[in-house]
């Protein structure tokens, strides 16, 4: 048996191309400890003093957007709150990845996997938002 908010979100008017949430479930599976390990290594520089609060300031707006995606989509059922979240979601990755950049490229290059999936997420769910 669906939950109330999956039958929600099945019943949206949703591009051919969306894909099952299956693979999403895998997809995030993969990132979320990419993303943890990239948080957690921002995280301990800051606090050795090796890195500044500019640095770790991208990384804690990501965190706040990407946690606040569920609940504005699933939660509150609001396509373009969804919408504004995941486009911050996206910005701050890029974000993220030039404010660390300096201090260690293959941190930065870390977060290409999360840039892509969270693009095609954005057009995802422009699309979806769009149709519905």
């Amino acid at each position: 048996m669906q939950s109330d908010f999956m039958q929600w979100y099945n019943a949206l008017d949703k591009p051919s191309w969306t894909p099952s949430s299956d693979v999403i479930g895998t997809i995030w599976t993969i990132l979320y400890p990419i993303i943890i390990g990239v948080n957690i290594y921002v995280w301990v520089k800051f606090t050795r003093k090796e890195l500044s609060f500019m640095v770790l300031l991208p990384f804690i707006v990501n965190l706040a957007a990407n946690i606040a995606f569920t609940p504005i989509q699933f939660g509150l059922r609001s396509l373009v709150g969804a919408m504004l979240c995941i486009l911050v979601v996206w910005g701050s990755i890029v974000w993220c990845m030039a404010a660390v950049w300096p201090h260690n490229r293959t941190v930065a290059l870390l977060f290409v996997p999360y840039l892509l999936w969270v693009s095609l997420a954005s057009i995802l769910q422009i699309s979806i938002t769009l149709r519905n």
